[in-house]
């Protein structure tokens, strides 16, 4: 009766006791494990805590230190830059200069031709190629030649410009790109836990981009460094060509010139002292006509006076040869007369040949003035 009064889902006393003894066990165990987790907590919070605000730091410092590598290059383009553009302007200056005596050298240059050009035009034994002709070839060379020089210089001027603006426009971009580097990073240097609007990003983690490394970064502004004093250091030497260039070829164009003047100088004198000494045998042999027609004009009058000489003694000879009979004798009248005519026609006979002669003389004389005349005709052109 008794086994049929008692519950079977009912424990046994033993068994509250030890689930309670368990429970008892189990939530001081959990206590415990509890305590120790909060422990743990707080000590990885503050661990956490500190290597967060040492991770914090460091990166702080990392900015300030980029901050300064940033701008220590970014000094470096400015200095760079300073100098290829205060070079480049100097450049232009000289390139100006060597466009100015390019130019200046095709007036001379046109000059020398006309001169020869013109001087061909001299005629007879004048067509010379004399000192001067010599010397104005040459110049017209000089010439020819500084100008063929100064047009590749030039050539090479405009050359170095373009590089020296090529370095500039690298430097100019590194600068920019420098410039907006510096101003995000001093942003987030600003930056701190308390800063208004800071917002997670999700995608901060990703590398997107060409990210490159820090060799590689300092490579690329040091390259554009290195080009810029490359180019700066073409500019001065080029610079030191250009100023001797154009010193030498100033020099080369005023000693031409003076030797060109000098010759000229001494072809004028050379040719003064021909015509003056032409103009002294023409005034001689005008003289020596004068002279010569005065003697011409002698023998002429010298001939017709014998001829009323000549005519009384063949008159004479004529009338006496009518005497009669023995009177035609003879005599030394007649022989005399016989003589007188001989001699006097001989006489006129030697006056024709001297006339003759002289004519002749005074012929030779007249072209002798028109080949001088000519002449001075000649030096005068």
């Amino acid at each position: 009766m008794a086994r049929l009064l008692q519950d079977p889902s009912k424990l046994h006393p033993s068994e509250w006791y030890t689930a309670n003894k368990v429970q008892c066990a189990t939530t001081e165990s959990q206590k415990s494990r509890s305590e120790c987790m909060t422990a743990e907590s707080w000590r990885l919070v503050d661990e956490i805590e500190k290597t967060t605000q040492k991770t914090q730091s460091d990166v702080n410092k990392k900015l300030e230190q980029r901050q300064e590598e940033i701008k220590f290059w970014k000094r470096e383009l400015d200095n760079k830059l300073e100098q290829i553009v205060h070079e480049t302007e100097i450049l232009l200056t000289f390139k100006n200069r060597l466009e100015r005596a390019l130019e200046g050298c095709k007036e001379p240059l046109v000059v020398v031709q006309k001169c020869l050009l013109y001087r061909q035009r001299r005629v007879g034994i004048d067509l010379v190629h004399d000192e001067v002709e010599q010397e104005l070839v040459k110049e017209a060379e000089v010439l020819q030649g500084i100008i063929a020089l100064l047009g590749r210089t030039l050539e090479q001027t405009n050359e170095q410009i373009r590089q020296n603006r090529s370095a500039k426009y690298n430097l100019e971009m590194d600068l920019k790109d420098k410039f907006t580097a510096l101003t995000i990073d001093d942003y987030c240097a600003s930056l701190t836990n308390d800063t208004p609007h800071i917002r997670y990003a999700d995608n901060a983690m990703k590398l997107e981009g060409n990210f490159i490394s820090p060799e590689d970064w300092i490579n690329f502004s040091n390259i554009n460094v290195e080009k810029a004093d490359k180019q700066r250091n073409n500019s001065l030497a080029l610079k030191a060509l250009i100023g001797g260039i154009l010193s030498q070829s100033a020099n080369d164009m005023r000693k031409q010139c003076e030797m060109v003047n000098a010759a000229f100088r001494n072809r004028v004198k050379e040719v003064k002292d021909a015509k003056h000494k032409l103009e002294t045998l023409l005034a001689m042999v005008m003289d020596e006509i004068v002279t010569q027609e005065k003697n011409i004009a002698a023998l002429k009058k010298a001939i017709a006076d014998k001829e009323g000489p000549v005519k009384v003694a063949q008159t004479r000879l004529e009338v006496r040869n009518h005497r009669p009979n023995v009177e035609l004798c003879y005599d030394t009248v007649h022989s005399s007369l016989m003589s007188e005519v001989q001699e006097i026609t001989k006489n006129i006979q030697r006056l024709k040949d001297a006339l003759a002669q002289a004519q002749i003389e005074l012929k030779a004389l007249s072209r002798r003035q028109l080949s001088l005349e000519e002449e001075i005709k000649t030096e005068v052109i």
